[in-house]
C-alpha cells in the first residue's frame, strides 16, 4: 500500500477538524438544472449551492 503524502495527511486532518459534510438529495432532473445554472455562472455545483445558502441567510437576517 503506497504511503500517504504529508499534504494529503494535512488535508485529511483539516477536513476532519474544520469541515462538516451536509448530505443533500435532489431529484436527478433538479440536479441537472442546478448544474446548468452553476456552469452558466462559472461556478462549481458545490460553490453555487454555498453561495445560494449564504444569500438566503443574508436576506433572512436583513
Amino acid at each position: 500500500m503506497p504511503e500517504i503524502s504529508t499534504k494529503a495527511k494535512y488535508d485529511i486532518e483539516y477536513a476532519k477538524n474544520k469541515l462538516k459534510r451536509i448530505p443533500l438529495d435532489v431529484q436527478k432532473e433538479k440536479y441537472e438544472e442546478i448544474k446548468a445554472a452553476a456552469t452558466a455562472a462559472g461556478e462549481s455545483v458545490n460553490g453555487y449551492i454555498k453561495k445560494a445558502v449564504d444569500q438566503r441567510m443574508e436576506r433572512d437576517n436583513a
